[in-house]
C-alpha cells in the first residue's frame, strides 16, 4: 500500500481566547484536520498573510479546503453597511482567504469550500451574500436534497443530512458559481464552481458528522481522491 498523502492546505483561522497557547492564535477545527486525515490525506494548516505569491506558497500542495469562519465584511461584496449580527469580521483574514481562493481557481487545484468557504468564492466570482438569514441554521440539521451532480461530491444519493452553523448564505450568484441543491426552506446548500479543476462548495459543515455519516466522509474522500489524481508524479 502506498504512503502517499495528498497535501491539503487549509488557511488557518485567527482566535484570540485560545487560553493555553496564550489568547492569540491561529487555529483549525479539530474535526475538520481530522476528517481529511481519515479520508487519506494530510491537512496543512497555513498560517494568514497578505502580500504573498499564492502560486508559489502552494507549490507542494495537492488541494486547498477553504473552512469555515466568521463574516466576511460586507464591503467587499459592495454593500455600503453592515448589518448588527456580522461578526468576527477581520480584514487580514477577508484579504487572505479571497487572494487565496482566486489562486487555487486559476490555477485548477482540486478546491472544497465549507460555510465561510462557500461565501469566499462566491464574492470572489463576483456574487453577494445575505447579510442575516430571517431564520438562522445555527446548531441545527436539515434534509438537502440535490437536484443534480451530487456524485460531484461524492455522496451516494440526491438527499444527505446536513449539520449547519451559520446566518448567512448565497444571494447573487458569482460567475460560473451554480447551485445544485437546497434546503428544505430554498437556502442554497451545495456549489458547483466553474474552474479548470474540481471545485465545490457547501453551505454546511460536513465535518461535524464525518466520523459517523459516509456520505459526510465521502465529501472529503473526494477531495483527497481528486487531489491525488492531480498531483505531480514526482509527489507520490
Amino acid at each position: 500500500m502506498s504512503s502517499f498523502r495528498p497535501r491539503i492546505a487549509i488557511v488557518g483561522r485567527f482566535a484570540g481566547s485560545t487560553s493555553a497557547l496564550r489568547f492569540a492564535a491561529v487555529v483549525n477545527a479539530r474535526a475538520l484536520l481530522e476528517s481529511v486525515w481519515a479520508a487519506g490525506g494530510d491537512p496543512v494548516t497555513l498560517l494568514p498573510v497578505e502580500g504573498v505569491d499564492w502560486t508559489e506558497r502552494l507549490v507542494g500542495y495537492d488541494g486547498v479546503l477553504l473552512p469555515g469562519g466568521g463574516d466576511l465584511d460586507p464591503a467587499t461584496y459592495g454593500e455600503p453597511s453592515r448589518h448588527e449580527s456580522v461578526y468576527d469580521v477581520d480584514a487580514m483574514q477577508d484579504a487572505v482567504d479571497l487572494d487565496l481562493a482566486r489562486v487555487a481557481l486559476a490555477g485548477g487545484i482540486p478546491l472544497l469550500a465549507i460555510c465561510r468557504g462557500l461565501h469566499i468564492v462566491n464574492v470572489v466570482r463576483g456574487g453577494s451574500l445575505v447579510q442575516n438569514l430571517p431564520v438562522h441554521h445555527r446548531h441545527h440539521e436539515h434534509d438537502v436534497l440535490f437536484d443534480r451532480a451530487h456524485a460531484r461530491f461524492g455522496v451516494a444519493g440526491p438527499s444527505v443530512r446536513a449539520s449547519c452553523y451559520h446566518h448567512q448564505a448565497l444571494d447573487r450568484l458569482g460567475e460560473g458559481v451554480t447551485v445544485v441543491a437546497r434546503a428544505t426552506d430554498g437556502v442554497p446548500e451545495a456549489v458547483l464552481i466553474d474552474a479548470p479543476g474540481w471545485a465545490i462548495g457547501v453551505q454546511w459543515h460536513p465535518e461535524d458528522t464525518a466520523a459517523s455519516d459516509p456520505d459526510q466522509a465521502a465529501i472529503f474522500a473526494e477531495l483527497v481522491r481528486q487531489a491525488e489524481s492531480s498531483s505531480r508524479p514526482s509527489r507520490r
